[in-house]
């Protein structure tokens, strides 16, 4: 159990109804944090997540909205902050995952992949930061991927967006720092989620012999979120994959 110490903090998760997104969520409530889960189709899963928040004696809601979409991004925003305080914590988690070889590859298929992944961080960042600069604090974790640095097995247009995360992820934190707001990043590989069912033949890469889990990866998301002198960095989780 986390010990309690965010309490009278409000934290947005986007994409947050499962998997990382889900954990990193129940991890904040822990902590004190009242969380505004973000998703887009799956109202079930998110609403089920915010029973068992409150069941535990924390404080959530579900909000649903497309974070690529301006709009829907400033009333995704305005609902949190009404329903739970001002969001002085965000966790820019949605992102989509469309494997496609590079002969295959559209150009939908990259303008969409760059307004899922990337796009959403920085309409979501601008959206928050009025918030975190009245209150001279936030916290803003991005969620990045192995693949912004390495190969990976989704697509280039995936690498692109990942790798544009980290450098949103540099460029805010540099120009926020003297306001109490520090921005980092997250960047997994091969976790345990619905993306890697039936993909278990990945394993054999993994020098540690395991898929990550979620709740591996809401640790990084803590640590960052707790600790104000850290900014401008990306945790890399590879079960020893790859170095920094």
């Amino acid at each position: 159990m986390t010990t309690p110490s965010l309490h009278g903090h409000t934290a947005l998760v986007t994409g947050g109804s499962r998997g990382i997104g889900a954990a990193i969520a129940k991890m904040l409530a822990e902590a004190g944090a009242a969380v505004a889960i973000n998703y887009r189709e799956r109202a079930g899963d998110a609403e089920a997540l915010v029973k068992t928040i409150t069941a535990a004696g924390g404080r959530a809601t579900a909000i649903a909205a497309d974070v690529s979409q301006t709009s829907e991004v400033a009333r995704l925003v305005e609902r949190a902050n009404a329903a739970l305080g001002p969001v002085d914590i965000l966790v820019n988690n949605a992102g989509i995952a469309i494997v496609k070889g590079v002969d295959d590859l559209s150009e939908e298929d990259f303008d969409r992949t760059i307004t899922v992944n990337l796009k959403s961080v920085f309409l979501c960042t601008q959206a928050v930061l009025p918030t975190m600069r009245t209150k001279k604090w936030g916290r803003i974790v991005n969620i990045s991927s192995g693949a912004a640095r390495g190969a990976g097995s989704i697509g280039p247009h995936y690498n692109a967006s990942k790798a544009g995360i980290e450098g949103l992820t540099r460029g805010y934190a540099a120009r926020l720092v003297k306001e109490g707001i520090t921005v980092n990043a997250v960047a997994p590989s091969l976790i345990e989620t619905d993306m890697m069912k039936g993909q278990t033949d990945l394993v054999s890469r993994i020098p540690i012999g395991r898929f990550g889990t979620s709740e591996e990866v809401a640790q990084a998301i803590m640590l960052l979120v707790n600790n104000p002198y850290m900014t401008g960095q990306t945790i890399a989780m590879s079960g020893g994959m790859a170095f920094n």
